[in-house]
């Protein structure tokens, strides 16, 4: 209950962080099963969680992986990206914005920038159009 009292864990969460508790074989399972019965373990609220921490620094392809690794079914996954994707450009343009501010001087900023918003699960269309200044194509 600690655990869910911090934040929202998907049950793939809360199994790898309880298992070495568990005293007798299916019991975790269990306990898993009452507390998802009861609403307290939510894939939804997961998702929703992720998505309002961590969507407005953070591309689609990054938010892919995180909400996989944490169990999170494909489908909700791709409910979630469908959701945000269409503020994908404006969230790339604000995160750069607020580290670099002004367009790469050389190729090698360029590819410094690039790289930053690429390891912030960012695509390539969306990277090429920030670096490229197209603001009027949103």
């Amino acid at each position: 209950m600690r655990l869910l009292g911090g934040r929202e864990h998907s049950r793939t969460e809360l199994e790898r962080k309880l298992r070495k508790y568990e005293e007798e074989p299916g019991q975790l399972a269990r306990v898993l099963d009452e507390l998802q019965a009861k609403d307290f373990i939510s894939e939804e609220r997961v998702v929703e969680s992720v998505l309002h921490r961590r969507a407005p620094r953070l591309g689609a392809g990054r938010l892919r992986q995180e909400l996989q690794a944490k169990g999170i079914s494909g489908e909700l996954v791709a409910q979630a990206l469908q959701q945000i994707r269409t503020t994908e450009l404006a969230r790339a343009r604000d995160v750069w914005q607020r580290k670099f501010g002004q367009p790469p001087q050389d190729a090698a900023e360029r590819g410094k920038q690039s790289r930053f918003l690429a390891a912030r699960g960012f695509g390539g269309e969306v990277i090429g159009r920030v670096l490229g200044g197209h603001a009027d194509e949103d």
